[in-house]
């Protein structure tokens, strides 16, 4: 069974493309060589080019353009039927539309790639953006067990020295230290991952476990600002086809929202955070998808708020850029997903956004 084109590698796709190309530009060949000079057939190379920037490099565009230019001419040079100036006027017009078609298809695709180049940076700088501002929680979670390998070496330290040395009890205490620098090491893999500056890769993964690495790192800021997280996540759910950092990087953006939108902590009720995963049933809009709700208990968000909150530039915010929103839209649309807010009814604001299931 021939797999779909979207499981080709790379080089596969260029090649097939390039293949396709070649034998429509010689079709074009043949059909303006045996017509005659009125009809100019050779302009038909146009629209193959603007495939072919589509789907090739640079590089190949160019070499297929000087084929194309060079097709045209030995045509008119074969064409033995019609008016000479006719034809040599069409050639004419049919050289300058595929030069021009190609230099404009080039400067095109190369201020898209600049473009694209631009929003991946944005991404990174808004990812190290999200975990300065959980720097302290992080610091936390390092400092832990940093402490518990100081206080347990120095356990160790005191069991060897003792006399007779209490090999058990020392040997309990290296066992922990062990412990704990794998603990200080999985929180800063969790950071370098979030971090790296890798091009979207999409796969399958488990998106309660992706909550659970990220809730690790913000869980001393919740605590430090006694809010209550209350997680009600579908045990079964299965998982999401998306790029795992990014989607991280999008609840991170949604989580630290939610924690401002109850700072500072509140006199006449408990602050709370609510997160729910689910997958949707058949019969709504979104089926066959993965739902991630996260809802708070604050002051909620206007009429005006909720059409405008992922507009570009804009925040309710003293310090904010009005990015982080606007970015997560993104993000979730660039993954086949959908990003909406909704005003909850007892007050506060709930987010939500689906991602595809994995194949």
């Amino acid at each position: 069974m021939t797999p779909p084109l979207r499981f080709l590698s790379s080089k596969t796709y260029r090649a097939l493309a390039l293949t396709g190309i070649c034998i429509l530009m010689a079709l074009v060949f043949i059909a303006d060589t045996v017509t005659n000079y009125a009809i100019a057939a050779a302009v038909f190379h146009t629209p193959l080019l603007l495939i072919a920037i589509r789907f090739l490099s640079a590089r190949q565009v160019v070499a297929l353009t000087t084929i194309s230019m060079v097709l045209t001419v030995v045509s008119f040079l074969l064409t033995r039927s019609g008016d000479y100036d006719v034809g040599l006027v069409n050639t004419g017009i049919s050289i300058i539309a595929i030069a021009i078609t190609s230099y404009l298809g080039l400067k095109l695709k190369s201020v898209q790639a600049a473009a694209h180049e631009t929003r991946e940076h944005l991404l990174r700088l808004s990812r190290l953006t999200t975990l300065g501002q959980l720097s302290t929680s992080i610091a936390h979670e390092v400092s832990q067990p940093l402490a518990a390998i100081n206080s347990s070496a120095g356990a160790c330290q005191r069991w060897l020295e003792a006399s007779p040395p209490n090999v058990k009890k020392a040997q309990a205490a290296a066992q922990r230290i062990v412990y704990d620098a794998q603990r200080a090491k999985d929180v800063l893999d969790r950071v370098r991952s979030i971090t790296r500056n890798e091009a979207p890769t999409s796969s399958a993964f488990d998106l309660n476990l992706a909550l659970t690495e990220l809730l690790s790192l913000s869980g001393g800021e919740m605590r430090r600002q006694h809010i209550d997280l209350r997680l009600a996540l579908q045990s079964d759910l299965p998982q999401v086809f998306a790029d795992r950092v990014q989607i991280q990087q999008v609840m991170a953006n949604l989580l630290l929202n939610a924690i401002e939108a109850l700072s500072p902590p509140s006199d006449y009720h408990a602050a709370h955070i609510t997160i729910e995963t689910s997958v949707l049933p058949g019969d709504k809009p979104q089926a066959n998808k993965v739902l991630f709700s996260i809802k708070d208990n604050g002051p909620g968000l206007s009429g005006t708020q909720l059409s405008q909150l992922f507009d570009t530039f804009w925040t309710t915010k003293a310090s904010g850029l009005g990015l982080g929103l606007t970015i997560s839209r993104t993000i979730i649309d660039a993954n086949n997903g959908h990003i909406w807010a909704t005003d909850q009814a007892d007050g506060g604001a709930a987010f939500h956004f689906t991602l595809p299931l994995a194949p």
